[in-house]
């Protein structure tokens, strides 16, 4: 169908550029494109145009016929399992280091500190191990076993925050804390910080615009899950700056604080802050979907039953909201859903009845 006639939306967040094309615009007035990178010349990053990186983006986007028998609406889902390091998180973990080095901020040999339950870490420590960085990743006891290892494998250095933060009793503050620890006691270092980096969003904007191009320029809903906002507000800008009358439905943990949520205990990552990021802004969303951890859980084991897709814990949240909004989808609407990660990361947790069992008992 075409894109109904509904106005654009209106929102109060400031946009941080302005584009016509699937560019990325880093802080200086040159533009790059994700697949011809130019960087400054002090850094030898060839890798970046023929290596591993140089195919991280243009992930598949797949009609999903089963997930939703008999369905009055067309649902497509973006496969970002499909990015070489397994997660919609290479795009910004690229992006962010690409400015960093345009910027002068990095040189090779320098030390990359960043808190990650996972999926950023394993796309920056992808990235370092090809730009010839140091990559130091905190994380906490939330963070599988699985993404640790990946982690390991990569040459990261893992750093564990065993214990939360006093105040909030969460252990993201807890973990930047351990950031500005390392940031003030290693030399060269820098943190990438996903929460308030504008380039994290920038690269997103790219995820947009493949979405879009594919379904020639038809689509009404968006679904995607919020953490640190980076996708969220990157597809955002994208739709108010080319004028689409896509709908961004987000995803949220219950428990999560981003959207006013109170603040629970959530053990899914992957979705969710127990803070507000520096990237969030109100107005980004038209609606917000909140799903628990069982939700997640369904979401993800109804999308293998039904499409044969391994897809890591949010993608089950996604599942999970658009099945809980189906019904006021209008008829022959285009939907779109971006899937984050691969669910072998998750065969421990939530793919695993024991871990199911032990921490919610039978959920059916």
């Amino acid at each position: 169908m075409s894109s109904p006639t509904l106005k654009t939306k209106s929102s109060t967040f400031t946009q941080s550029n302005s584009f016509t094309s699937p560019k990325i615009k880093s802080s200086t007035k040159k533009m790059q494109v994700l697949d011809k990178v130019s960087v400054s010349s002090k850094a030898n990053i060839s890798g970046l145009n023929t290596g591993i990186l140089s195919i991280v983006g243009n992930t598949p986007l797949v009609k999903l016929v089963n997930v939703f028998k008999n369905a009055h609406f067309q649902l497509f889902a973006k496969l970002e399992m499909f990015n070489p390091g397994g997660s919609v998180k290479d795009r910004p973990a690229l992006n962010m280091l690409m400015n960093a080095f345009e910027k002068g901020d990095i040189q090779p040999g320098d030390t990359i500190i960043e808190s990650s339950s996972g999926n950023l870490g394993i796309g920056l420590a992808q990235a370092c191990a090809v730009l010839g960085l140091r990559f130091i990743c905190v994380i906490d006891p939330k963070t599988t076993l699985p993404n640790i290892n990946i982690l390991k494998a990569y040459g990261a250095q893992v750093e564990l925050v065993a214990e939360p933060d006093p105040v909030t009793g969460d252990f993201l503050p807890a973990r930047i804390a351990r950031v500005q620890s390392l940031l003030a006691s290693i030399p060269n270092s820098f943190w990438s910080n996903q929460y308030a980096n504008l380039n994290n969003a920038r690269a997103h904007h790219q995820t947009m615009h493949e979405i879009v191009t594919a379904l020639n320029g038809n689509l009404d809903y968006l679904f995607l899950a919020a953490g640190s906002c980076g996708t969220l507000r990157g597809c955002a800008e994208y739709i108010k700056s080319h004028n689409l009358n896509t709908k961004i439905i987000a995803v949220d943990a219950k428990g999560s604080v981003i959207f006013g949520d109170k603040r629970g205990k959530r053990l899914i990552p992957g979705h969710g802050a127990a803070r507000v990021p520096e990237l969030f802004q109100p107005g980004l969303q038209d609606e917000v979907i909140h799903v628990t951890d069982i939700d997640c859980i369904l979401g993800c084991r109804h999308l293998l039953r039904t499409e044969a897709i391994l897809a890591g814990g949010s993608s089950g949240a996604v599942i999970s909201a658009i099945d809980k909004k189906r019904k006021e989808i209008p008829v022959g609407a285009i939907c779109a859903a971006i899937l984050c990660d691969r669910g072998e990361r998750y065969l421990d947790t939530v793919y695993s009845e024991t871990w199911v069992m032990d921490h919610f008992g039978d959920i059916g």
